[in-house]
């Protein structure tokens, strides 16, 4: 019988120590951070989380090690990555000579957040997934990450890490660990700091007043923490500043806090570990004002109950078929400038081009389906918007992941709807077009083209336009198809749009179809198309309702973006950012999972007795 108690209370046990959902249980707890003096080398296996990214080879960036598998960085170190020219090292002390406990590995993906913004840095965050996973010693282990409803006042210390340059100016990186110890500025002064408006709630600031601390080039990507019940947290990734170490100028670190939400649906298991960090006494950056800063959001105490405020703001909902930048387009030159098409999509399999496509709805391009094999994998395709080279530099786009890819079946012609991992921000560079619903296209109507194909728009491959009018179809008219005049059409233009403009709008009337290699080449003057509007019933039950051109434009209340109708509620202010739903700081089941598990070993201790 004492067998049989033992087997329940092992069972029992195994059911409370399976591995959590989330890395809570090892993040955060260095096991040889026995010596933390700031400005100084950093003692092998203080900082655990610390890795070192290697481009060609040589050391890039920094980063950090958030679970088994996964680094977290800085979007504009992922911008000149390639997943071929990328190394990750973990463990590692010294850039030079011998580092025995260190690790490498290779990356299978890189994920820049769709919002990152290289202009102002905002969103300057990146996830990179390893090849395989590594295992956790004294050495390499991962850090806590800041939960979205952490609050941070100014002054709180904080710890930053890499092997960047110990001065402003200098080219070479450190060759050691390097540590310093800089308190938190609050981003009301940090604004006042750099000019009001330029620190956004998606940044964090830290440094001294007087100068002298800092991270510097070199240090980008890397992890800004701060130490809380013997947990580090991660609450910053270091993202950029004026010079390094000069007054009044501190560093400026991506807010991870912003990010659980996105982190979290990237990672489908071992998810990072969230706590909520919280600062105790009084926010003194409330009492900060300067020129441009807007005034601190009432307070109302907390004995009272919280009233809510609506900004009423009149602005026009999302509407499609608009190119700020494209009046230009008059004539028949070949080559688009960047915003003509700002719904052109490029479709790459593994990081290549393959076919164009365009923005249909907030989160969803429009292809066509012989880019695509009966079965295709989402995971292997990315879409890039905002793009006008397939070679060079492209400061507008971004790259976003694709999570399904839905075929429509109708005999004959055939499309595709790619829905992308998330909403691009909307610009002058990135907006949708809108869909023919069966609009009348009179002959003579002037459309377009446009798209890109290997070897045209010279060693940038810059992207192509054409010029075309609608015309009679002749005997082979009908409501599902329309004509045009013959115009240049390659493989990569395949899955672009035919556009034509009716009342201030672009409306895509057909999705390109490139005409095969192997097919005998026809001496034409028409071209023949089936039009979008053969899909409606598809796209509808794809899509749901289809975006409106500007004339239907509807007002909504809102006080962030035009895609969302929202509400300000006015609270007690404790910080200078938002304060997000605490409940998301730890698995929204993780007290199932322990209570679950808690009945399951009471029921077999009872068996046993």
């Amino acid at each position: 019988m004492a067998f049989y108690k033992v087997m329940c209370l092992a069972a029992g046990l195994m059911l409370l120590t399976q591995e959590s959902e989330s890395q809570l249980n090892v993040c955060g707890q260095p096991k040889l951070s026995t010596k933390i003096v700031g400005g100084q080398e950093a003692s092998p296996g203080s900082w655990p989380w610390q890795v070192s990214l290697l481009k060609s080879g040589k050391h890039a960036c920094g980063g950090s090690l958030i679970n088994s598998q996964w680094v977290l960085t800085a979007a504009h170190c992922c911008r000149s990555f390639t997943v071929s020219s990328l190394t990750v090292n973990l463990g590692r002390q010294s850039l030079q000579g011998s580092n025995p406990n260190a690790v490498s590995r290779t990356v299978t993906q890189i994920i820049n957040h769709p919002n990152y913004n290289s202009g102002t840095y905002d969103s300057d965050v990146c996830l990179l997934r390893l090849s395989s996973p590594v295992t956790f010693n004294n050495y390499i282990s991962p850090v806590c990450l800041a939960a979205s409803d952490s609050i941070f006042y100014s002054g709180v210390n904080s710890w930053v890490t890499g092997w960047g340059s110990t001065r402003e100016g200098a080219s070479v990186p450190s060759p050691n660990l390097m540590e310093v110890q800089v308190p938190v500025v609050g981003n009301r002064k940090c604004n006042c700091n750099y000019g009001a408006g330029s620190i956004t709630d998606n940044m964090i600031c830290a440094g001294l007043s007087a100068g002298g601390k800092d991270s510097c080039q070199g240090d980008s990507g890397g992890p800004m923490v701060i130490k809380q019940s013997g947990r580090w947290i991660q609450a910053g990734v270091v993202s950029f500043g004026t010079g390094c170490a000069r007054p009044n100028l501190p560093g400026v670190y991506t807010r991870v806090s912003k990010y659980q939400t996105w982190i979290r649906s990237l990672i489908s298991s071992n998810q990072p570990g969230f706590m909520r960090f919280t600062s105790t006494g009084t926010n003194s950056d409330l009492s900060v004002s300067c020129k441009g800063l807007p005034p601190v959001p009432t307070t109302i105490p907390t004995t009272t109950i919280p009233t809510t405020t609506i900004t009423t703001t009149t602005i026009s909902a999302v509407v499609c078929g608009q190119a700020p930048r494209s009046s230009h387009i008059l004539g028949g030159t070949s080559v688009a400038i960047a915003g003509s098409w700002p719904w052109m999509a490029s479709l790459q399999k593994n990081g290549s081009h393959v076919c164009s496509g365009t923005l249909v709805a907030l989160d969803s391009v429009l292809s066509n389906v012989d880019c695509f094999s009966s079965s295709p994998v989402a995971s292997e395709w990315t879409v890039v918007l905002g793009r006008l080279k397939l070679n060079g530099s492209n400061p507008f786009e971004v790259t976003l992941n694709v999570t399904n890819i839905t075929l429509s079946n109708t005999t004959g012609t055939n499309i595709a709807i790619l829905r992308l991992s998330a909403q691009p921000t909307l610009t002058d560079y990135i907006q949708p077009i809108c869909l023919d619903n069966g609009r009348t296209f009179a002959e003579g109507l002037a459309c377009w083209a446009a798209g890109w194909s290997p070897g045209r728009g010279g060693a940038e491959e810059v992207m192509q336009q054409f010029q075309t009018s609608v015309v009679n179809c002749g005997n082979s008219s009908s409501s599902e198809s329309i004509c045009t005049d013959v115009f240049a059409l390659q493989q990569g233009d395949s899955g672009g749009p035919l556009m034509c403009k009716q009342g201030g709008s672009w409306f895509q009337a057909v999705v390109l179809t490139a005409p095969s290699s192997s097919a005998r080449r026809r001496r034409s003057s028409v071209m023949t198309f089936t039009r979008v509007s053969t899909f409606n019933s598809f796209l509808t039950k794809t899509l749901g309702t289809l975006l409106s051109p500007a004339s239907n434009t509807i007002t909504n209340t809102t006080t962030t973006r035009s895609t969302y109708t929202t509400t300000t509620t006015t609270a007690t202010t404790t910080d200078s950012n938002s304060v997000f739903d605490s409940s998301e700081g730890r698995p929204a089941h993780s007290f199932v999972f322990v209570f679950v598990h808690l009945l399951s070993l009471t029921f077999c201790l009872q068996l046993c007795l």
